[in-house]
């Protein structure tokens, strides 16, 4: 790890989490929703049998409606489960109902898949702070989802949800650092990659 990235790392997740507490309530509604439909209508994700997504929690882009509307679709959704060394389980979205209180105030499914579930996963939906203009993303920093990311199939479509202005960001690169090839946000999609089929 490049320690001379941290302090930049540190500081870009300060700023933008500052922006994010300072989104109106009905504005993080909204965007969820807008986000969710972009993903929704996205060729990657229609055509997907399997989507590892993620329950969102305060102020990151809101995932209830995505999860509602890839489960009306019939996909099968993987969600993460926090492990304590920091990697990540999966599990399976079978509704809030099935999803119990882990640290750091997230839910997660009560069922364990293993750790190599992400990889049978047509598309990997991803929390994030920012994104570089070539697919860097900017984590919160414990490195779980770059783990996850590096088991993930190359061709895999990999998205992170972000806010509007969220996206194009300079983000510091460290060498554990995964690319995503695209960006999901209430304004729509950028892909970082060649257009879908």
């Amino acid at each position: 790890m490049d320690n001379r990235q941290l302090p930049a790392k540190t500081a870009l997740r300060d700023q933008v989490l500052a922006d994010r507490r300072r989104r109106p309530l009905l504005e993080l509604g909204e965007a969820a929703r807008a986000t969710a439909g972009h993903l929704l209508a996205a060729p990657e994700v229609r055509r997907a049998a399997t989507v590892a997504a993620y329950v969102s929690i305060g102020v990151e882009p809101g995932t209830a409606a995505l999860l509602d509307g890839l489960t009306a679709a019939g996909k099968r959704v993987l969600l993460p489960r926090l492990l304590p060394d920091g990697g990540l389980d999966w599990g399976t979205w079978r509704g809030d109902t099935a999803l119990a209180p882990a640290r750091m105030g997230l839910l997660e499914p009560v069922d364990s898949l293993g750790v190599e579930a992400v990889a049978t996963a047509d598309v990997v939906l991803v929390p994030g702070l920012a994104v570089s203009s070539t697919g860097m993303r900017l984590g919160r920093g414990g490195g779980s989802y770059d783990r996850a990311l590096a088991r993930v199939p190359v061709g895999t479509w990999t998205c992170v949800l972000l806010h509007d202005g969220e996206v194009g960001l300079d983000v510091p690169v460290e060498p554990h650092d995964r690319p995503v090839l695209a960006a999901a946000t209430a304004g729509g999609i950028t892909r970082f990659g060649p257009a879908p089929a």
